[in-house]
């Protein structure tokens, strides 16, 4: 059963309040999300430029939006692999456009990609591949 981004928002504000401080849903598509994730100082490393802890964040957090919009709400959907490349370097100061397309939905395993981008740039920033496992139904 599919989940709307409203449905997305009050389950994450009720079980995961911390996710929402940084990332905003941007929309919620067909086998489908993207997300905007809101760089501050803390998310910068030294060289003007955004960390890779941060950009991987932002694509987990695409990717099990696009789950969760999907199959709908199943809070134990966990990440078992994220495999990221860094293309160039992201605009310290705008924040990141993760962009996820989910490519294989399964019963137990969900895959998907996502591609990163500065908000005042057309380039990618990263892409990453990443797969999930879903808990399996009783």
């Amino acid at each position: 059963m599919k989940s709307t981004k409203a449905e997305i928002i009050a389950f994450l504000q009720t079980e995961f309040p911390q996710s929402l401080e940084k990332c905003e849903i941007e929309s919620v598509t067909e086998k489908g999300a993207s997300i905007i994730y809101h760089v501050g100082a803390a998310d910068l490393r030294p060289g003007g430029t955004v960390s890779g802890p941060t950009m991987m964040t932002a694509a987990d957090y695409a990717l099990y939006t696009a789950i969760l919009g999907e199959i709908g709400i199943v809070a134990l959907a966990v990440t078992t692999s994220l495999s990221i490349n860094f293309l160039r370097k992201p605009t310290a100061e705008q924040d990141i456009r993760a962009v996820c397309k989910l490519m294989k939905v399964g019963k137990a395993l969900i895959v998907g990609d996502v591609w990163l981008y500065s908000i005042d740039s057309e380039e990618p920033i990263a892409h990453a591949v990443s797969t999930y496992s879903i808990p399996p139904q009783r």
